[in-house]
């Protein structure tokens, strides 16, 4: 399978007054951020986290990182119809749930990564 790596940010920026570095690490409901803004997550490529079950795969396109976005735009560029086991990747460490995902704070900037197989799913 081949590897991808790209990286988005998914929380927004935060500004600080305080002195000392943050390195704060939350999780958050899936489900409310995937609806949070609208029309933004698309429903024609299919989302499935780590656990999930999902489909035969037919064919697997690649692995990468990214949030749930940029996650469905490689799936539609690679001609793929899902993205399975997805997980959040935080410093290198892989945080698997169907229900939560992982957003780092530092002292000015937060952010999400995920890591997926876009894949062909069996209809």
């Amino acid at each position: 399978m081949k590897r991808h790596l790209l990286f988005a940010a998914l929380c927004a920026t935060l500004a600080t007054t305080s002195a000392f570095a943050r390195d704060s690490v939350a999780a958050y409901p899936v489900d409310a951020a995937l609806i949070s803004e609208p029309g933004k997550v698309g429903s024609d490529i299919a989302l499935y986290f780590a656990g999930q079950p999902h489909a035969a795969v037919v064919k697997s396109l690649g692995v990468f990182l990214s949030a749930v976005i940029e996650l469905q735009e490689r799936a539609r560029k690679e001609g793929g119809n899902a993205v399975i086991n997805i997980k959040s990747n935080y410093k290198d460490q892989l945080t698997e749930s169907a229900t939560t995902f992982q957003c780092g704070a530092g002292a000015v900037i937060a952010g999400v990564a995920l890591t997926g197989d876009v894949v062909t799913l069996k209809k």
